[in-house]
């Protein structure tokens, strides 16, 4: 089989976190991402859960317009409280 080059591009502490694994594995970051590439073709799917933070889900960000507006707009009833329990 022939092999290819492939550039990936990520962030430079992403990098450097997963060289830091990969050596703690004894594997290359190529072994990794063959891994990886054999898995998902394999499979037909990413081969790890992939979620979204449900902050950022849209009846959230509609709540958190409205709640902004209210404020805005002065119509929010807002109060001082404690961060910590007592």
């Amino acid at each position: 089989m022939s092999q290819v080059l492939v550039n990936i591009r990520m962030d430079e502490e992403d990098k450097k976190g997963m060289e830091e694994v990969c050596k703690e594995l004894g594997l290359s970051m190529t072994t990794a991402f063959t891994l990886f590439a054999k898995k998902m073709r394999r499979e037909k799917r990413i081969p790890f859960e992939v979620s979204i933070d449900p902050f950022y889900s849209e009846s959230n960000i509609r709540y958190l317009h409205r709640i902004t507006d209210e404020i805005d707009s002065g119509k929010a009833k807002l109060a001082e409280h404690s961060l910590t329990e007592d």
